[in-house]
Parts: C-alpha cells; structure tokens; sequence
C-alpha cells in the first residue's frame, strides 16, 4: 500500500475542490482517533478516511456511481481489499452490508467531519479550537443546523460500542489536532 504522502498526492490529481479535500483530511483525522481508541490499525483507518471520496469530482452528481469509480481508483493504485470495501460500502446507495469495524467506523465518520466542520464556521472566530463537546451535543438535536449531516448515520457509532458523546468527543479531539491543515 501506498504510504499517506502518495496517497495525499492522488487524492489531489482526483479530488480539486479545496473543501472536500479539507473533509477527507478530517475524515482521515477522526478514523485515527477512532482506531486510536477501538485499538485497530491507525494507517489503515486513516487510510480509508483520506481516500473515501477519491472519485468525488466526477461523482458528486452521480450518488449511484459514488464510491464504486473510487474503490476501482484504489483497486488499480493497489490498495487492500479491507480499504476498497470499506469505502464502497460508506455509500448506502449500494446497498452493501458494513461487515468490518473498518466499514462501520468510516460510514459514521463521514457525516460527522461535516458536523463539527459546521459547529465551527457558526462561530465569530470560524475555529475549531472554542468547539466544546457540549455545544455538539445540544447542535446534535437541533435539525436544522447542518441539515445535510446525518444524524441516524452518526449514531450508528453504537455499532462501534460508542455511546454518541464519546463519538462526538473522538471527532472533535481528532479534527482539532488537523485544524490548522484543514483552515479551521
């Protein structure tokens, strides 16, 4: 497997958009805090967090096709298997079940990044570093802020033996460690 710098590189041949590259930064950030605390393979979950939407420029108007053209990027550019279902899975258009802890943790992590992303543009100083745990938790019931995160998705991290505030607390931590990488 490619080591993260390379993969950093074809991520941006694929990926042009600033802001979603700055989202795969902050998935990789909080699939390493996860692995950090379920005790997995840190580069492969941060792995699978950076290469998630590797086919987004070309897909982001095609949900059907998102993740399949990415896992067929990875699969060419040699990636394991665990990492290519893993992110072919993250799209639940395809229907596929999330067998692995891997599959599980990237599915809950990807609205999240967005989540917390949007707690921290709503405040005065748009950083990450004020972002309290319990303003995520009270933002979490609200449905109108970041209407486009999804809410059931991010608890799904009950699979993962979370409870919802340590989820939430993991992704925060996590994405304030990459904050200055991410503009936030």
């Amino acid at each position: 497997m490619m080591n993260r710098d390379e993969a950093l590189v074809l991520l941006k041949q694929n990926v042009t958009d600033e802001h979603h590259i700055n989202h795969s930064l902050a998935v990789e950030a909080i699939m390493r805090g996860l692995a950090e605390r379920l005790q997995e393979d840190e580069e492969k979950y941060g792995m699978a967090g950076l290469m998630h939407d590797i086919d987004y420029d070309v897909t982001f108007d095609r949900p059907e096709q998102h993740a399949l053209l990415g896992a067929q990027i990875l699969e060419q550019h040699g990636f394991p298997e665990d990492i290519i279902y893993a992110v072919k899975a993250h799209n639940e258009i395809h229907g596929l079940e999330r067998k692995s802890r891997l599959d599980q943790a990237l599915y809950a992590a990807d609205p999240t990044s967005g989540f917390v992303t949007a707690a921290a543009m709503v405040r005065p100083e748009k950083k990450l570093e004020k972002v309290e745990l319990k303003s995520l938790k009270k933002r979490f019931k609200e449905k109108a802020f970041a209407r486009g995160c999804n809410r059931e998705q991010m608890a799904t991290c009950a699979e993962l033996g979370l409870e919802l505030d340590e989820f939430l607390s993991i992704a925060l931590a996590s994405m304030k460690k990459c904050a200055a990488e991410i503009g936030l």
